[in-house]
């Protein structure tokens, strides 16, 4: 599965953070590629996990390279495998979640007792807990939910928090141990642990 197979020896040799700063001057897609190719076994992989699906998987990791083309010039990414695990596991449960709302059930199913619905999965409580955080993410504080996206999330550091937001470093400190204490209770009233 290899994406662009002629890549120079020149941004083989360029690391993670200098391909992004040459693609993000040149909007060289190759560059882009040459980092993508990187990664692309474990983007795919990701992708099979959430989405079972071989062909479904491969279809992802190209839309995933076309919206790297565009996100990865107005994004800072200081860890670019962390970012686009990230960024590969939304972009499977929008499609999960374009999938269950699109999905219908004939009537013979419905009065039927379907094994599928009886037990659950567990992918299904994953992505139920993932959908729980997500939405009480939402209900932070915007200096706690950039804090805590970047510390946990994205992996930032508190010097580089404070670097990206401009907020002094206490504050940064407090805006996540408030967020993510702020977060746990939310989680916890939602998912009636």
């Amino acid at each position: 599965m290899k994406f662009i197979k002629n890549s120079s020896k020149t941004t083989t040799a360029l690391g993670d953070l200098e391909c992004i700063d040459v693609y993000k001057k040149s909007g060289d897609l190759e560059i882009l590629g040459t980092l993508y190719n990187r990664y692309m076994h474990l983007v795919f992989g990701v992708c099979l996990n959430y989405l079972k699906d071989e062909e479904e998987s491969r279809d992802a990791v190209m839309q995933i390279f076309e919206e790297l083309v565009v996100k990865l010039r107005i994004h800072q990414v200081q860890n670019f495998k962390s970012w686009l695990h990230v960024l590969t596991r939304n972009h499977c449960l929008m499609v999960l979640r374009k999938k269950s709302r699109s999905s219908t059930v004939s009537l013979e199913e419905a009065l039927v007792e379907n094994t599928d619905f009886v037990h659950l999965d567990v992918d299904d409580a994953k992505e139920s807990k993932l959908t729980v955080m997500e939405a009480c993410m939402q209900t932070l504080t915007e200096e706690q939910r950039i804090c805590v996206d970047l510390f946990y999330l994205q992996e930032k550091c508190y010097k580089e928090i404070v670097d990206v937001t401009g907020y002094d470093m206490n504050r940064v400190k407090s805006y996540i141990q408030n967020g993510k204490r702020n977060l746990k209770i939310c989680i916890e009233k939602n998912s009636g642990e």
